[in-house]
């Protein structure tokens, strides 16, 4: 069944603030009318131009949370295993991090021992992830996406175990051997994953409209698709 698809906020209804993208707390999502808040803009913005449903994901809770996500309903039903669970698809992000307000996708690995008490995050042979190693390999087309992204426009990746992450920008863009050796080799008892995004500072984001933000955000989104489409089970396709 198709899903019922709302129109996105017009520019002129939103009413989202840069001092809601808070570098002490988190991405305030609390407190807020839908038009104020992030989740429910860019959730509807994601759903009209690709014309089908997307969960939103976080870490955090309250009215600040750290880090959120954005999962294509159709890859995640897609899955045989694990399509109850989003770790193992491929999604849009925003997070403050580092000292950074970053935007982009990501690939979560997850674990490969888990503890015993949290099994769901064990790497599945249905992820996503199986399908970001396989797309890295020299002069295909994941090298040409990533170098447009990184060596072009500016945008950043983040590969690794997650507390020993390697960060690799304009002047260290890596090849593909080398960034998947990177990705293969994480630690398997800790959280890995990978993560290509536009970062923004504080003084970037503050010197900006909301509706700035907001445009920025839609925009890195769609500069990042054609290569999380190369991770997908079901690419995302825009609308005509």
């Amino acid at each position: 069944m198709t899903p019922k698809i709302a129109p996105p906020y017009p520019a002129s209804a939103i009413r989202f603030a840069a001092e809601y993208l808070d570098f002490e707390r988190g991405i305030r999502v609390g407190n807020l009318e839908d038009n104020e808040r992030i989740t429910r803009i860019l959730k509807l913005a994601l759903e009209a131009r690709y014309r089908e449903g997307f969960v939103t994901e976080r870490f955090g809770r309250g009215v600040y949370w750290q880090w959120i996500g954005f999962v294509s309903r159709s890859n995640r039903s897609a899955k045989t295993v694990s399509s109850k669970v989003s770790f193992g698809c491929s999604k849009f992000f925003l997070t403050i991090d580092g000292g950074l307000f970053k935007c982009g996708f990501s690939v979560e690995r997850g674990m490969i021992r888990p503890p015993e008490d949290n099994p769901q995050i064990r790497l599945r042979p249905d992820w996503d992830w199986h399908r970001l190693l396989a797309a890295l390999v020299p002069g295909g087309e994941m090298q040409r996406q990533l170098g447009r992204l990184v060596r072009r426009e500016g945008f950043r990746i983040d590969a690794g175990d997650w507390e020993n992450r390697v960060t690799f920008g304009r002047g260290a863009f890596p090849d593909m051997d080398r960034l998947r050796r990177t990705l293969a080799g994480a630690e398997p008892s800790s959280w890995a994953g990978f993560q290509v995004y536009y970062p923004m500072s504080q003084k970037e984001v503050a010197g900006s409209s909301g509706v700035d933000l907001v445009e920025a955000m839609t925009a890195v989104f769609g500069e990042v698709t054609p290569a999380m489409n190369l991770c997908m089970q079901v690419p995302l396709v825009p609308a005509a």
